[in-house]
């Protein structure tokens, strides 16, 4: 059997960054095919393992809602034939809120690719999202691109997807504000809006838990060191249960009010916590500023 290829799916809603993530795949190397019908995905493989050394050795393909919905459905079964032929398969899933997706193309004056004419937009998204749901719950790794810059995408797709060993566990902790909405891509979510909040301290409002006086204020609080040990437990015990099931993405959420103090050192300790253990755990702060980040 010719060595071994990777083969990832790039699927979600139109105006999610669907391109932005096959350009960042592109750049690390893979060969991209964007809208590619799936009646055609055994002899794209194929014509890349028959080049041997003269092509790239992972391929990403784009999947959208053009294709019949019909091949769309077996689209699963197809990706686990070829699991059996010894390739290695991924889904990725990019989707955002229909209030981001209206925006994006209000700024961009495209048109939806199912919107025909006399379609209102948010019925073609609707209809999107219909076509595509086996798709998405198929999927190995789904990401909520709504509050996520091109470039944040395209670093997701560097960390989650390119870095990842093949069949091993890439585990993501994100923090977030309630106020924006629970990350629709979480496996898990903790709550830590009953906690001490440092932005009834006037000095600490306006840092942010990577701020050393807001980690020291949050380390002298009981109940955060408490919820601490309670996190990492929790997590200790199920990812585990998560590489023995071979799942190949793991995405945590831990939330606050705003996501800018108690969330953000949470996320930043469990995450080294857990990396003793299990390995690299990426991080991510959903309500910060890029600017922010590096801060202490």
């Amino acid at each position: 059997m010719p060595g071994e290829l990777r083969l990832i799916i790039v699927s979600g809603l139109s105006g999610s960054g669907k391109s932005v993530a096959l350009h960042a795949l592109e750049d690390l190397g893979f060969y991209c095919i964007d809208n590619l019908p799936v009646t055609l995905l055994t002899a794209a493989v194929d014509e890349v393992r028959a080049n041997n050394g003269k092509s790239p050795r992972h391929l990403a393909v784009g999947v959208d809602a053009r294709n019949h919905a019909d091949n769309l459905r077996e689209l699963p079964d197809l990706l686990r034939k070829l699991e059996d032929q010894g390739v290695t398969t991924d889904i990725i899933f990019l989707h955002a809120s229909d209030e981001i997706l209206l925006q994006r193309y209000s700024e961009s004056r495209r048109r939806h690719p199912l919107a025909a004419k006399g379609t209102e937009l948010l019925a073609a998204i609707e209809s999107e999202r219909a076509i595509l749901a086996e798709i998405q719950v198929a999927a190995n790794l789904t990401v909520d691109t709504s509050r996520t810059s091109i470039y944040e995408l395209a670093d997701i797709v560097r960390s989650r997807v390119d870095r990842r060993e093949t069949k091993s566990l890439s585990v993501l902790i994100e923090s977030f504000g309630f106020k924006y909405g629970i990350p629709a891509d979480a496996d898990f979510v903790f709550d830590l809006r009953s906690l001490p909040n440092p932005y009834w301290t006037l000095e600490l409002r306006g840092l942010t838990g990577m701020d050393s006086e807001v980690r020291e204020f949050l380390d002298a609080q009981d109940s955060y060191t408490a919820m601490y040990e309670d996190i990492t437990a929790f997590l200790d015990r199920w990812i585990p249960h998560y590489k023995e099931a071979s799942r190949g993405y793991m995405t945590v959420a831990i939330g606050c009010t705003g996501g800018q103090h108690r969330s953000v050192y949470m996320t930043e300790k469990v995450a080294a916590e857990l990396a003793e253990k299990h390995g690299a755990v990426h991080t991510r702060h959903n309500a910060l500023p890029e600017q922010l980040l590096s801060r202490d």
